[in-house]
């Protein structure tokens, strides 16, 4: 065998295994890009710095799949700079400097660099303040991209350098659109005859969870595997069900199984019925839920159900927003889990949620009621010569530490929102509101 057959077979083999259909559709403009109008929109503030050839450093952040690499891309495809993609995973201390050393060389000739760095929370500190000098001389323009939270992720001094756009998951609308345009695109699957509903379409994206490139890399799979008679390949349910191991569980997450789902969630932890609760967890996100909903839902349900009964509650639910944040699903179930079953177990009290309804239906049929003076802070001449801050009582400066002093506004001061049960924990909030009122009334006239 020849050494020209074997470059001959070499690239007939690499021409025979298509790009990914994620890597075909990638967007070249601005308007190609789906999704991120919050930021892409027109006139609004990246598209406008983008368009202009006004790049500064910034930071992408946000979820998987949703286009901060694209954007990136975009950005190389519409600036007038060199652009360097750059690997925070492959890419050490000397590779770091041989880039920045070239890029100051560029920038004496008028040349811009952009140095574009994927997963830029991967770098340690020492890598990191190898980008500092030349980010703060202007020799090169980052662009970071990380699904972790910058803040904590990024050295301060970096980070003070560049600004923070904060990209969203895409919608299941907007995943359609996606959808529907890599059936129809020659860059997707427009040379084919594809028959696929919108109801398939809205499942795939249902289950892709706002991840566009697993919304891709779904539809490129069931669709390889639909039917084929020929002429044209037909995805049916069964095949999407087959690929993503879903069965009729996929539901419309704006439809009434959906909300039927959430409330069934609800109010079996309010039951106290643990074991129900996990059953409609697992249902909603075997189904495609995204787990920061519900992990919002139970963080609601913990101060309204639960609130001072028992007020590790928050934390618990907090605590697994953020697990569902880091880690994603499947992984994070079992702390959806946790949360779900702790907050079944919880001792149950509406209280703090009754108070506000309250407050809020005086709040909003008396929105003119005025600051009693005394409360008001007098922080210049005239506010003190009116009356404000006049009889003020500091209650640190008192044995008790109380006050018999009224803040109410005069019209509201007979008003009472908070009034606690005694389940749990409350119990002790109720003995000592009892004994702060006993103590204000004896000593209302002092």
């Amino acid at each position: 065998m020849t050494m020209n057959t074997i470059n001959e077979q070499i690239t007939i083999g690499q021409d025979s295994v298509p790009e990914p259909l994620a890597a075909r559709l990638r967007p070249e403009t601005l308007d190609e890009i789906v999704g991120q109008q919050h930021l892409l929109g027109k006139g609004k503030v990246l598209r406008r710095i983008i368009e202009q050839d006004k790049v500064s450093s910034m930071i992408f952040w946000g979820p998987p799949g949703i286009g901060k690499t694209t954007l990136a891309h975009v950005i190389a495809n519409q600036t007038k700079a060199k652009f360097i993609n750059f690997s925070a995973v492959t890419s050490g201390i000397k590779e770091i400097k041989q880039v920045m050393q070239e890029a100051d060389n560029s920038i004496r000739f008028g040349e811009k660099t952009i140095l574009f760095i994927d997963e830029i929370h991967r770098f340690n500190k020492a890598q990191q303040d190898a980008f500092l000098p030349f980010v703060e001389k202007g020799s090169i323009i980052l662009i970071g991209a990380t699904t972790e939270n910058p803040s904590f992720e990024v050295n301060g001094a970096l980070l003070s350098r560049c600004k923070v756009f904060v990209l969203k998951e895409l919608s299941e609308d907007e995943l359609v659109v996606l959808l529907k345009r890599a059936v129809s695109s020659p860059k997707g699957f427009g040379d084919q005859d594809i028959v696929i509903t919108d109801d398939i379409l809205h499942m795939i994206a249902v289950f892709a969870n706002g991840d566009a490139r697993t919304a891709l890399s779904t539809l490129e799979m069931v669709i390889l595997n639909g039917d084929f008679d020929g002429e044209k390949t037909t995805v049916t349910k069964e095949t999407v069900e087959q690929c993503i191991s879903k069965k009729s569980l996929l539901y419309d997450k704006n439809g009434e199984e959906h909300y039927n789902l959430i409330s069934a969630l609800h109010k079996s932890m309010r039951n106290s019925d643990p074991d129900a609760a996990v059953y409609w967890l697992a249902r909603m996100l075997e189904a495609g839920e995204d787990p920061l909903y519900i992990a919002r839902r139970v963080t609601r349900f913990a101060s309204e159900d639960v609130g001072l009964a028992d007020p590790r509650a928050l934390e618990i639910a907090v605590a697994a927003y953020q697990a569902c944040h880091f880690i994603g699903m499947p992984e994070c179930s079992v702390h959806l889990t946790e949360a779900v079953v702790y907050l079944s177990l919880a001792p149950k009290s509406n209280a703090c949620d009754v108070a506000y309804m309250n407050a809020k239906h005086d709040a909003v049929s008396r929105m003119a009621e005025p600051v009693p003076l005394h409360i008001r802070n007098g922080v210049t001449k005239l506010m003190k010569e009116v009356g404000y801050g006049d009889g003020y009582k500091y209650a640190h400066d008192y044995e008790d530490k109380l006050t018999p002093m009224t803040c109410l506004p005069d019209s509201l001061a007979d008003r009472t929102y908070y009034e606690p049960t005694t389940q749990g924990t409350e119990a002790k909030f109720k003995d000592r509101l009892e004994q702060i009122k006993a103590w204000k009334e004896r000593h209302r006239n002092d």
